[in-house]
């Protein structure tokens, strides 16, 4: 299964997509979507990874190669591509399927609990019902029509979709890791605030051990996409 994994800043850390396809032997190519050119052919991959940045999904005028980005995925929808977005990534997929992005009535930065809702998905069986993941966004998604929800926070009211059998959203960072997590905090310092579901970053440092379980959660996703 030949991946394609689209990559929207310098320092997001893709090593526990990567190591889990070397683990299963799994060719995949890693871009960089602000540049029209650099997106693939559609024949290349069958698994697309549409990963988190830190610009917003309506903000073309700052981020005109968004606008090609979305295409791309449309068309990738079109031609029936396995599709897992994650944070940004998950709310291109809302956009393209239909849906509405929006600036959330809360930011929720650092490790929060997110719950099932009883819906059953095979790309989200053998989740937790109840599970903590790294989250850090300030906008979230209205669910296109005819996609399922799965999960939920209380910041957030989706956490998580599916739409079809091949197509996954997630709002929160089953990938994330320590060092990524570690400039997050020194280099966009100036968003830890005191607010509702902003952590104070002594917070977030002693959670670095709900990482490990993330990656498993991410892990077990992917083998889920893997046998579709």
């Amino acid at each position: 299964m030949n991946i394609a994994i689209l990559k929207h800043f310098d320092f997001d850390d893709e090593s526990a997509i990567v190591s889990w396809c070397r683990s299963k032997g799994h060719p995949y190519t890693i871009i960089d979507p602000s540049s029209e050119d650099n997106l693939p052919d559609m024949n290349s991959f069958e698994l697309l990874i549409v990963l988190g940045g830190p610009m917003s999904v309506y903000e073309e005028e700052s981020y005109p190669w968004l606008a090609a980005e979305k295409r791309f995925l449309r068309d990738a929808i079109d031609a029936d591509k396995k599709i897992l977005g994650i944070c940004l990534g998950g709310q291109l997929l809302a956009e393209a399927l239909g849906g509405r992005v929006f600036r959330n009535e809360h930011k929720e930065l650092g490790f929060h609990p997110i719950e099932r809702n009883g819906n059953e998905h095979p790309l989200f069986s053998g989740m937790p019902e109840k599970f903590h993941s790294y989250q850090w966004h300030g906008d979230a998604f209205e669910l296109p029509e005819d996609a399922l929800p799965l999960a939920s926070s209380e910041a957030c009211r989706h956490q998580a979709f599916a739409y079809g059998t091949s197509i996954l959203g997630l709002q929160f960072h089953l990938e994330t890791t320590r060092s990524c997590a570690e400039t997050m905090l020194e280099q966009w310092s100036g968003e830890i605030k005191d607010a509702p579901y902003i952590q104070p970053e002594k917070q977030i440092r002693e959670q670095w051990s709900r990482i490990e379980d993330s990656h498993g959660y991410l892990r077990s996703i992917l083998d889920r996409f893997e046998n579709i």
